[in-house]
């Protein structure tokens, strides 16, 4: 027995000693490449039950130490999850990773990345007022003449004045509003999840038509510690001449008479169609959750061409600087050929969705992230990272941009695999740098904040809060 039990002992002594012997052993700091982008990269390697365990710090993705699965052959290092495929030369590893073979490499370091706290910010402006909506605000609040419109998730779509926040008018819809409205001079178009879309007057909300959109019974899955197909968004309509434009939840694309309600025409994806459409000249673009991105004759909704983009498409197509640009929950924001759809240039969100529309400002766009909590200022001609800024947050919503400042709206979430916390945040508009950062009221909720972005006009910010509380705030 007292044998058996030495033997034990060489042998675990022995593994432990070839594992830690392991030249791959260590701490590693390196630098993946991407075009127009390059990022921070650290691996902690040690020794675990005679084999190997590694741990991921990514800043850019907000990981520190996530556990990951490693392989060893000669000098190959192999990083499944990470798509990595290393190879040891001495003091460095190189390779490439990702689907894409980007090029990435390490050498040793004494000190690994560490997620820094939220630094003391000034504070910004105080809400000139605060207005209860109930339920759960997903959307954005339209806003036109002095008058913001936003729905709930109570079903109720609200008209609010932004100067004191006082109700102008509601309207029942009877089912949850995911989606913005379109405010245009007479009327207020938006869709519901009783699967309608609905036209009112805009001065007392009164309902002129709604048109079935046919997905009354699609359901959604909303935010989940532990569920990852998160459904919360829904379509803004469009409006060209006289015809609305507008995606719904079977996955279906319509054009409707702005004046009738009638169904001018209909294309099926092959599912839901969250997202905005984008007219430009004789096209409509729109992008699908069955990864398309769509380009299709505005008369009569023929087919000209689809995209593949291999992970469902949620942030709303944009034409910029001739491009079709739309990200996917891939990690990957792209420019794409408006005449062929073929990809112009590639983006990467290095593993988070892209929730969040580009909006166009002078010769750059901006755009907001999910897991990956940045704002980033993009270069539409090449796809070069201009500036990217975290947020400390979730900002899923379009940014609001002036001349000098970059409007966020941020949500946090609690549990979750990844720190978020929720604010609004005033960025400058050409370096990036954070203004100021206004924290709203924390509560007991998964999530907190601002789902939504938001939206000026005059001299008040407004911005609608999950917790069904529509906010105005003084702008300089």
């Amino acid at each position: 027995m007292a044998r058996t039990l030495l033997v034990v002992i060489a042998f675990i002594a022995c593994v432990t000693t070839h594992a830690q012997t392991d030249p791959v052993v260590g701490k590693w700091l390196g630098t993946v490449k991407s075009t127009g982008d390059e990022v921070e990269i650290a691996l902690e390697i040690k020794p675990k039950d005679g084999g190997l365990e590694v741990l991921l710090y990514q800043p850019i993705l907000n990981l520190y130490g996530a556990p990951l699965t490693i392989t060893r052959d000669g000098d190959k290092v192999v990083l499944p999850e990470l798509g990595g495929e290393l190879t040891l030369k001495g003091a460095r590893m190189e390779g490439t990773m990702t689907s894409l073979h980007l090029p990435v490499w390490f050498a040793r370091t004494d000190k690994l990345p560490s997620d820094a706290p939220v630094p003391d910010l000034p504070k910004g402006p105080e809400p000139l007022w605060a207005t209860k909506l109930g339920g759960v605000i997903y959307a954005t609040a339209a806003v036109r003449d002095g008058i913001a419109y936003v729905g709930t998730t109570g079903g109720v779509m609200n008209a609010v004045r932004i100067k004191d926040g006082s109700f102008v008018w509601t309207f029942s819809a009877g089912r949850p509003i995911h989606g913005a409205a379109l405010a245009t001079a007479d009327a207020l178009y938006f869709v519901c999840d009783n699967g309608y879309l609905f036209k009112l007057l805009r001065s007392d909300g009164k309902e002129v038509w709604r048109h079935d959109l046919g997905d009354s019974r699609v359901s959604r899955i909303l935010g989940h510690p532990g569920v990852f197909d998160w459904d919360y968004s829904g379509p803004t309509p469009v409006l060209a001449d006289n015809a609305v434009y507008v995606g719904s939840g079977d996955g279906s694309v319509h054009a409707v008479d702005a004046a009738k309600g009638s169904l001018l025409w209909r294309f099926a994806t092959k599912d839901k169609v969250r997202s905005d459409i984008a007219v430009d000249g004789d096209r409509v673009y729109a992008g699908s959750n069955d990864a398309g991105v769509y380009a299709l004759k505005r008369t009569n909704g023929e087919l000209i061409w689809r995209r593949d983009l291999r992970a469902a498409v949620t942030s709303s197509p944009v034409v910029i600087d001739g491009k079709v640009v739309a990200g996917n929950r891939g990690g990957g924001l792209y420019a794409l050929d408006p005449k062929s759809g073929e990809i112009v240039w590639r983006g990467l969100f290095w593993g988070s969705w892209v929730e969040s529309s580009p909006v166009p400002y002078g010769d750059v766009f901006y755009v907001g992230s999910s897991d990956l909590r940045r704002v980033t200022c993009y270069d539409p001609k090449n796809g070069k990272v201009v500036w990217r800024t975290d947020v400390y947050g979730w900002n899923w919503g379009r940014p609001a941009v002036t001349e000098k400042l970059v409007y966020t709206g941020v949500a946090g979430g609690e549990p979750y695999p990844m720190r978020h916390t929720a604010s609004l945040t005033a960025l400058d508009r050409t370096t990036g740098k954070i203004v100021w950062r206004w924290v709203p009221p924390a509560n007991n909720s998964l999530q907190w904040g601002f789902g939504g972005g938001p939206v000026i006009e005059g001299n008040v910010l407004v911005i609608a809060a999950l917790d069904g509380t529509l906010y105005g705030f003084p702008v300089a």
